[in-house]
């Protein structure tokens, strides 16, 4: 029996793997730390009857203390500031939730589980990004987790910072880490400032959407559902103090990305025609092409062009492989967003 402290637990991947543990491992006690900023939503976990939601900031490391002392054993880290274009216009905050927030919850671990501990064996895993390795070129091998880092954005800097924390305070004060590096991740719960819900909630609602440059950047798309599975994989059976990098196999440029979104939309659309009822806006609904949406916009400062990742690792000593294709994952989120209008249409007056 595990008992967990998961830290962003109500947004975007949080909200995935809390459910997917609590699927598996219907005994196990979880407590989700989640400040409920813009990404995260508390209606995420309704229905989860062990989970029990704490609203509060991974940077108040006495609450977390006080969280840890109840007997949780285990923290998985998905707290963070996250977007790249966020990062670059109010870099601060990055580096305060990201960087602080983080050396907060490693001192609260190592306080009640070392300095004040009883020895028991404990977990402090924490998930990262490909992005803290930089930018490849078309024919650079995939990343390994030897890799040196060299982020290219607050973001990815902030995030190449806290995986140093974590590193240094298993070799300085023995505390038990993981570290997950995962690619682009996809599906249920995702915020729309990001790529795929941006994309596919323009085309629901008549909306253009900007493609970056040329829109050939390449990135490595995992769906949450393997995310969750890798993780569990790490902290049940991974090496304390290695990382772990999880990636997709679905390495795409951001354009083709778009057009099977899009593709996608107009699909639903000729298959269920109450569709154009419920999104009127739409140029489906119109029997004209998603993909008119699309516009072009000048590049963002410092983006890099492409990310692979090396997932040998994980395979050879975890047997992780992805198991959701990419095109079948993508119809699966599409559904999913068609079914739960009501979860990112904004509230009226809102």
């Amino acid at each position: 029996m595990v008992d967990l402290l998961v830290t962003g637990g109500a947004g975007f991947i949080g909200t995935n793997f809390v459910r997917y543990w609590a699927d598996r491992h219907p005994h196990d006690r979880i407590t989700v730390l989640d400040s409920l900023t813009y990404a995260g939503k508390a209606a995420n976990l309704d229905g989860l009857d062990q989970v029990r939601l704490v609203r509060g900031d991974i940077r108040d490391t006495r609450l977390v203390c006080e969280l840890l002392a109840t007997g949780i054993d285990t923290v998985v880290h998905f707290a963070a500031e996250t977007h790249v274009d966020r990062s670059i216009g109010d870099p601060d905050i990055f580096l305060d939730v990201n960087v602080q927030g983080t050396h907060s919850l490693l001192k609260a671990a190592r306080q009640t589980w070392i300095d004040d501990g009883d020895g028991r064996p404990h977990r402090f895993h924490h998930i990262s990004t490909d992005e803290v390795y930089g930018s490849l070129g078309p024919d650079d091998p995939p990343f390994t987790e030897t890799t040196p880092y060299a982020p290219n954005s607050p973001y990815s800097a902030s995030k190449a910072a806290s995986n140093h924390l974590v590193r240094a305070y298993h070799r300085t004060y023995g505390l038990q880490t993981s570290v997950t590096v995962c690619s682009n991740n996809y599906g249920p719960f995702q915020f729309a400032d990001k790529l795929i819900p941006l994309c596919l909630i323009n085309c629901l609602t008549g909306k253009p959407f900007g493609i970056y440059g040329d829109g050939m950047n390449v990135r490595d798309w995992l769906h949450v559902d393997d995310h969750c599975r890798g993780i569990e994989l790490a902290l049940l059976g991974g090496r304390s103090g290695e990382t772990y990098n999880l990636g997709g196999d679905a390495a795409l440029p951001n354009l083709a990305v778009i057009d099977l979104i899009c593709n996608g939309v107009d699909r639903a659309f000729r298959a269920d025609p109450s569709l154009a009822g419920r999104f009127p806006q739409a140029f489906a609904a119109r029997g004209q092409r998603s993909a008119t949406l699309k516009t072009y916009v000048a590049d963002r400062p410092g983006h890099d062009r492409r990310y692979a990742v090396d997932t040998g690792k994980i395979g050879a000593e975890l047997g992780f492989r992805p198991r959701c294709a990419f095109e079948d994952g993508l119809e699966r989120t599409i559904a999913w967003y068609l079914e739960n209008e009501s979860w990112w249409r904004p509230a009226p007056g809102s």
